[in-house]
Formats: C-alpha cells, sequence, structure tokens
C-alpha cells in the first residue's frame, strides 16, 4: 500500500463538498478513525494515514449520487488526484451490492466488513441509556447483530462476508469493530462538532 501524497484537509473538504448530511459526515468520520485504529494495532502502523483516508472518502459519491454509488467516486476523487490504490478501494467497498471491484488488500476487505458493522454498532450505542459505546459489551452487541428487526439496514451477510474476507472469526471482527469505536469515539465527538 502507498504513502498518500493527499492531506486530510484536501480530503476532508471534498468529503464536504459532496456530503452535507450529518449523518453521513460522521459514519466517514467513524469509519476513518476505525480504520486508523486497526492499522496501528496491526501490522500497518506505517499506512494508516492512507488507511484512514479510505475510510474517510469511502462513500464520497453516496449522498449526491445514490444511484451511481461506488461507480461516479473515481471521477469525484480524481478532482484531488487519488492514488489509484485509494479509488480501488473506495469502488471494491461495495462489492457485489454495488460494485463489481472485488476487495484485494487487507485494508480494502477491512473496510468492507467495518463499513457495514460501524452503522450496526452506532444504532446499538444509540439505544443505549448512556447513547455511547463505552458500556457496550460484545455480548449485547451479538444479541443486536443475531435480532433482524434492529437496524435492518445493516447488511448482516456483508458482515459475515468481511470476516470470511479476512479469514476471521464473526466475533473477531465484531470486537475488534467495537473496541476500535470505544477507543474512537471521543475523538469523532470532537471532530464532528468542529464540522
Amino acid at each position: 500500500m502507498p504513502s498518500t501524497h493527499i492531506n486530510r484537509e484536501q480530503a476532508l473538504n471534498l468529503l464536504k463538498k459532496y456530503n452535507q448530511e450529518p449523518f453521513h459526515l460522521i459514519h466517514a468520520l467513524t469509519v476513518e478513525a476505525v480504520m486508523r485504529w486497526y492499522a496501528n494495532h496491526s501490522a500497518h502502523a506505517q499506512e494508516a494515514d492512507f488507511w484512514a483516508l479510505c475510510g474517510l472518502l469511502h462513500d464520497i459519491d453516496f449522498e449526491k449520487y445514490p444511484q451511481e454509488h461506488c461507480k461516479k467516486a473515481p471521477q469525484l476523487l480524481a478532482e484531488i488526484q487519488a492514488e489509484p490504490e485509494l479509488v480501488h478501494a473506495v469502488c471494491a467497498h461495495g462489492y457485489g451490492l454495488v460494485s463489481d471491484v472485488k476487495p484485494e488488500q487487507e485494508m480494502e476487505s477491512f473496510l468492507f466488513a467495518a463499513d457495514e458493522l460501524t452503522g450496526l454498532i452506532g444504532a446499538a450505542a444509540r439505544m443505549r441509556p448512556s447513547k455511547s459505546t463505552q458500556d457496550m459489551e460484545l455480548s449485547s452487541l451479538k444479541k443486536k447483530f443475531k435480532d433482524k428487526k434492529f437496524a435492518a439496514g445493516c447488511s448482516r451477510d456483508v458482515i459475515k462476508q468481511g470476516a470470511d474476507m479476512l479469514g476471521w472469526e464473526l466475533d473477531k471482527l465484531l470486537q475488534t469493530v467495537l473496541q476500535a469505536m470505544r477507543e474512537t469515539e471521543k475523538e469523532v465527538a470532537e471532530q464532528t462538532a468542529s464540522l
């Protein structure tokens, strides 16, 4: 994976150009934080900035071009001369749903899995009295995962497929992304407040 020539300010400005909905911006910041956290807690710490940018920009085209999700992205990312690897990762996160670009790197598989899972964990956190992931245990997350009526828009099949792509048990993926969201929750809230 390359080190990136794009800085975060460029990426954030592009994101805000095409995304105004607070929900979409918070999701982008959450996935960015989770990607950076995982890179730093794995063998990919030197690529953490690149992983984070892929997370930040993964839904760049979703708000304005939902019918062309993952297809319009290369054109928008060209505005900041995004590397081919970043464009590939963004397009691959919709594999099998809206894109035929297949995740090939660990980073792309993790983005594919974490994108959907952050949505489920975020929805579960909002249902808690604390409105937080801080006191959420894996066991309660697994209950929400099994309840198909809860956050029905979050595809369990995509999450399971992501775990398979990574060669992980589902529990490992759930625990990893939950831990990442716990440890980055405050930072994401602070960034959201300053948008």
